[in-house]
């Protein structure tokens, strides 16, 4: 697997449409993708002393995050009214070596910043809702 450049890793918003189209989220300098699955145990007497894990049980989930200079973007107006809302959005992650994840996400946190003599930023983080997939 190549090197990739993390300027590529792009949070895209669908636009609703069938099939959908994604749309970039402007102005993005961080993303961040983590993935994260409960383990369910059934270490029992019989274990000899090892933990054991059930494959494929619990519940696996997927978190969004980033940041960026605020650039009135409509995706980035998508994303503030889906916090303000609660909808789920339809997401597409992509990278620069062509793989895409997919699925629907919460907007869980969305915040502005701004200094005195700098640029307003933001900060987004999404939570999966249902299976995330590639696409």
């Amino acid at each position: 697997m190549a090197i990739e450049r993390g300027a590529a890793f792009l949070l895209k918003l669908g636009d609703g449409a069938v099939p959908p189209g994604f749309v970039t989220v402007a102005g993005m300098r961080t993303t961040q993708l983590s993935m994260a699955a409960e383990t369910v145990v059934v270490t029992n007497k019989g274990s000899g002393g090892w933990r054991e894990l059930l494959s494929g049980a619990g519940v696996r989930s997927v978190s969004v995050s980033g940041a960026g200079v605020f650039t009135g973007s409509a995706a980035e107006m998508q994303l503030k009214a889906a916090a303000l809302s609660g909808d789920i959005l339809a997401c597409e992650l992509s990278f620069e070596g062509g793989e895409r994840l997919r699925g629907s996400f919460q907007v869980a946190r969305l915040d502005y910043s701004g200094d005195f003599n700098g640029e307003r930023t933001y900060a987004v983080m999404l939570e999966s809702s249902g299976a995330v997939v590639a696409a």
